[in-house]
């Protein structure tokens, strides 16, 4: 399998609405996935719930990569999401994301911190793959 990364995963889990999000999932996150979005944990769960919500809201968008690095297992990257909501709304959000990819390429856990660039203060989350 060939290693994930932050633009496959989100493209594949936001922008992709015809792709059934349970497989989305596990193209890209372990089940044992867990993460930190600004200082608070999430399992699995919490994350499927997350992208559930998200994909009733957005409506199309974007990630640039700004910053990618790989070292072994460990992961790293700063990025931009930039999405619109189906109410007309965009926002941009930028990411630093440290993560820990299981053997077979996916991601096993994911630690990021988010911020609003542009965009209304409630669109915050939109951003991030919390």
């Amino acid at each position: 399998m060939t290693s994930t990364d932050i633009t496959r995963a989100i493209t594949d889990l936001l922008f992709t609405p015809g792709l059934d999000l349970a497989e989305a999932l596990d193209r890209h996150f372990t089940p044992d996935y867990r993460q930190r979005t600004d200082g608070v944990w999430s399992d699995r769960a919490a994350f499927v719930q997350h992208m559930t919500r998200l994909r009733s809201l957005v409506r199309d968008g974007h990630i640039e990569v700004h910053d990618e690095l790989r070292d072994g297992a460990r992961y790293a990257d700063r990025h931009t999401v930039t999405v619109t909501q189906h109410n007309g709304r965009t926002s941009s959000t930028e990411v630093y994301l440290f993560a820990l990819m299981a053997p077979d390429g996916r991601f096993q856990s994911v630690e990021e911190t988010t911020l609003l660039v542009t965009g209304h203060p409630d669109d915050g989350n939109l951003g991030s793959v919390k």
